[in-house]
């Protein structure tokens, strides 16, 4: 079994000091127990966070400077979603991204995006909206595609090669510095501002103000890429309750998460390792992701000896 946590990292001042309060007795008694093996080294500024490129890893693709923003994640997640996905990698093959209906804030300096699962879009207000778009990618190859309510797909040439930045970089925060100046984003561009103007006066926006919901008013593009072949094993598996907590830098909520995984899944991973199974552990940050392997127990006491290690730390060093 491989447990991934996406947010595990404690990157601000207000977090590290959260991660120093947390007490995770099956943490520190479980990363005693496996040895650090492949770290995956980067920035906060990255457009793939370290969470998406642990995935990507695991489904076999390549992760370097040059995929960054360029993990098919939108691909991936249509054919989770039912459509039909060729993995063809012909060089005229077009690309998928994944278009995320979401509220931004506008202020009198900056625009900040919501988070979509806050919306609680239902399909039927989702599906209106959506089709009120399609008008607008309906030509020059243009292709919307419907998943869910939070998730609508594009696919067009210009998408293989763009690089976007992942929602999770974006939401709650300024969205200037993550929006791309790329050449091939100019199309796209043009039809995102239509696309405001349009839900600016949409009458499904209308009724969700009257019951005191947020207007969907934009939408985020990411996940971009042709698509590739592969995804984890059946063993892989994320748990993402931190995620909301943290982007909300609502760190008390971000301790009582971590205080859950402790007694809950890390418990239970650390029961299997004390089994003899085989088992690894991966903790992302916004910046980098380290991940935690079995290793023989003759080959630990010859490493490691007998060893305590603490969480807060390592969490900070994420």
């Amino acid at each position: 079994m491989h447990l991934v946590l996406p947010y595990a990292g404690a990157l601000t001042p207000a977090a590290a000091q959260a991660a120093s309060t947390l007490a995770l007795p099956h943490l520190e008694r479980l990363l005693a127990r496996l040895a650090p093996t492949h770290r995956d080294a980067g920035d906060e500024l990255t457009l793939s966070p370290p969470h998406e490129r642990a995935w990507a890893l695991a489904a076999g693709w390549p992760v370097d400077a040059a995929t960054d923003g360029l993990l098919p994640l939108a691909a991936a997640a249509a054919r989770r979603d039912g459509l039909a996905v060729d993995d063809a990698d012909a060089q005229d093959s077009p690309g998928w991204g994944l278009l995320s209906p979401t509220h931004w804030h506008f202020g009198t300096e900056q625009a900040s995006l919501m988070d979509p699962a806050g919306l609680a879009l239902d399909d039927a207000d989702a599906r209106e909206l959506f089709d009120a778009l399609q008008s607008l990618f309906n030509d020059e190859g243009w292709q919307l595609l419907w998943g869910a309510p939070t998730r609508w797909y594009l696919r067009h040439a210009s998408l293989a090669t763009l690089p976007t930045a992942s929602l999770d970089r974006v939401v709650g925060r300024n969205v200037d510095p993550w929006l791309t100046s790329h050449p091939l984003a100019r199309p796209f561009r043009r039809r995102q501002a239509e696309a405001q103007m349009l839900l600016h006066t949409h009458p499904v926006n209308a009724r969700r103000e009257a019951r005191g919901k947020l207007p969907v008013n934009s939408f985020w593009l990411s996940g971009t890429g042709r698509a590739r072949p592969g995804q984890p094993g059946a063993d892989w598996q994320a748990d993402d309750r931190l995620r909301e907590p943290a982007l909300a830098e609502d760190w008390t909520a971000w301790a009582e998460a971590w205080a859950q995984l402790d007694a809950g899944p890390l418990r239970e991973l650390l029961a299997r390792a004390e089994a003899g199974e085989s088992v690894a552990l991966t903790l992302c940050g916004e910046r980098h992701a380290q991940r935690f392997e079995a290793q023989p127990r003759g080959l630990m006491k010859r490493l490691f000896g007998a060893r305590r290690v603490a969480a807060a730390p390592l969490l900070e060093s994420l």
